[in-house]
């Protein structure tokens, strides 16, 4: 038997090729859109593609099943109660498809879809345990598929429904299987179509029984509440692509560059209605970039970002790194973004003959974001990431709208107000921030490193809906007093602000320093936290106090310390000056 998992890591998707290598017969299953990869190996081995199988309306990417048989003949199959526009053979529950000694069995396993089926294969004719089965949305590792895609999406289903379909399929079916048949779902860690799937892309059924939170002794009704409960929010992008796979649509040639343009021939697309689109790192698109242009990275899960914040009604012109310009379109086709009218050739007539339309991208550390928080009252945190990782906590004052959200909530921020927008790791921030700035928002910028950055150097968050507890704030005059009285100040700001001027037997901690220096401040007196401008030492404040340490922040910083006309000194002991 032959037996291949191809997995495209950007969509956490894997697909199969199964064939008998004495008849050179071979199926695949769940195909991605750009079907080299199944041909090339065909080619190779000598295969026939004879069938191709859909566990599912797959909505997370446009199938490859009309590419394959257009280009080999191949009979398309989903189960028999899926509706399609174009001819397919059902697959009804326990039809055998034989390959030579291979064969395969076919499962109906409804609840992620009405039309799910798993298929089991086996490795030769006389075989009563299956070398394994393959899951499709069913069964991930560590997960099972989520019953309420389709719930929004005018189906007759809604998502109790289909939890207790996929509840009695995975009973039924699949945990009936000997605990030794491999597990091969259709997607890994990083879909959408599950909260906690895996890295691994196989598994058994036994490994599973044991270990998979949902198939773990609960009533259907318990079942169900943990299977829809802190779901990653829906993609845009779902929609369409459910409903283009159930069209006949236009192929794709994954050989076909998009036709390259001139900066005028750009300009005017982008006048008409087109959207540039710039796929570069976020540190090179923030350096420069086309004003107006949405930035999404190939580096990360490029399509899935695309299709949160494009309108697959729009054109889409490329005006990022111009040797990637293929690479950007197919895989914008994978989730069925065919309108890419073309491509930037030379970057540098942007950059060299029109600088006026060149454009560059706020981005903040965390500690300009604590310095900024407390000087600019009106300022906008936006966190872009899904319900299950906020979980974990997120910053005062966040407003939690998920990257796929975004586009439908822009009309809940102010447009003139400013705005910083966090992820976890500072990729998905920056393909909002850029959204943001397209759809008009006057003052954005990007929180670099993201949550996770902030959360390393153990600053406040909110968690369990429990605000950090608020710093006690002191007056200039207070905290001389209370250095007089034997408190010490920790000064928080970077070491090239200190050298400028600091106030007098100081002691500096940069912020992000604080938590690892933490058993430096733990004395028997109170410390008194200062910064520039009061943002950063309220933040530390706050960290301190929920860590047990008596800790006051001066209001207002060093400038409020000189301007009430205290003491600035360099190391020196010369006088200093507040930068």
């Amino acid at each position: 038997m032959i037996f291949t998992q191809h997995y495209l890591a950007c969509l956490s998707h894997a697909s199969y090729l199964i064939a008998d290598e004495a008849t050179g017969r071979a199926v695949v299953v769940d195909p991605r859109r750009d079907i080299g990869v199944y041909l090339e190996e065909a080619d190779a081995r000598g295969l026939q593609i004879e069938r191709v199988v859909e566990t599912h309306l797959h909505a997370d990417f446009l199938s490859g099943h009309l590419e394959l048989a257009a280009a080999t003949g191949a009979v398309i199959s989903f189960g028999d109660a899926a509706r399609l526009d174009f001819p397919t053979e059902p697959l009804a529950h326990g039809r055998r498809i034989e390959l030579g000694d291979v064969w395969l069995e076919i499962r109906a396993t409804p609840g992620h879809t009405p039309e799910s089926i798993c298929v089991t294969v086996y490795e030769h004719t006389g075989d009563r345990t299956p070398y394994g089965v393959l899951t499709g949305d069913t069964l991930f590792v560590g997960d099972v598929g989520r019953p309420d895609l389709l719930a929004s999406a005018g189906t007759g289903f809604d998502a109790r429904t289909l939890g207790r379909l996929l509840y009695r399929s995975l009973h039924e079916q699949l945990l009936t299987l000997p605990d030794a048949t491999r597990v091969f779902p259709a997607h890994g860690a990083g879909s959408s179509c599950g909260k906690q799937l895996s890295s691994e892309t196989s598994s058994t059924i036994g490994e599973q029984r044991r270990s998979n939170y949902a198939l773990q002794p609960m009533t259907e009704d318990e079942f169900v509440a943990a299977v829809t409960e802190g779901q990653p929010t829906r993609p845009a992008y779902f929609t369409f692509d459910a409903q283009r796979n159930r069209q006949q649509h236009r192929l794709l040639d994954e050989t076909v560059v998009p036709t390259e343009m001139g900066l005028a021939e750009v300009v005017d697309a982008v006048a008409r209605g087109a959207v540039p689109l710039d796929t570069r790192e976020p540190p090179d698109f923030a350096a420069g970039h086309l004003r107006g242009a949405i930035n999404v990275g190939l580096l990360g899960r490029f399509a899935e970002w695309a299709g949160d914040v494009l309108d697959p009604d729009r054109e889409i012109v490329l005006v990022g790194d111009p040797s990637t310009a293929l690479e950007s379109r197919v895989r914008l086709a994978r989730i069925g973004f065919d309108k890419v009218t073309g491509y930037l050739g030379d970057p540098r007539q942007l950059f060299m003959d029109r600088p006026d339309l060149v454009d560059s991208s706020s981005r903040v550390s965390i500690e300009q974001l604590a310095e900024l928080v407390g000087l600019v009252p009106n300022m906008q945190l936006v966190d872009v990431r899904n319900p299950g990782e906020t979980a974990a906590g997120t910053l005062t004052g966040a407003r939690l709208i998920p990257l796929a959200a975004l586009v439908s909530s822009l009309d809940e921020l102010e447009r003139d107000a400013p705005v910083v927008v966090n992820c976890a790791g500072g990729y998905r921030s920056m393909v909002a921030a850029s959204l943001l700035r397209h759809a008009g928002f006057s003052d954005v910028s990007d929180l670099i490193g993201g949550f996770g950055a902030w959360a390393a150097a153990g600053l406040p968050v909110v968690k369990g809906g429990a605000a950090p507890q608020e710093a006690v704030q002191v007056t200039p005059v207070a905290a001389e007093d209370l250095l007089s009285a034997g408190a010490v100040m920790i000064d928080v700001r970077e070491s090239e602000e200190w050298s400028a001027g600091h106030a007098p037997g100081a002691v500096l901690i940069p912020m992000s320093q604080v938590e690892a220096k933490v058993h430096e401040i733990r004395t028997g007196s109170p410390a008194v936290i200062v910064c520039r401008s009061g943002g950063r030492s309220n933040t530390i404040t706050q960290l301190l106090a929920s860590l047990g340490i008596d800790a006051v922040n001066l209001a207002g910083g060093m400038h409020a310390w000189e301007q009430a006309g205290l003491p600035v000194v360099t190391d020196a002991g010369d006088p200093g000056r507040i930068i």
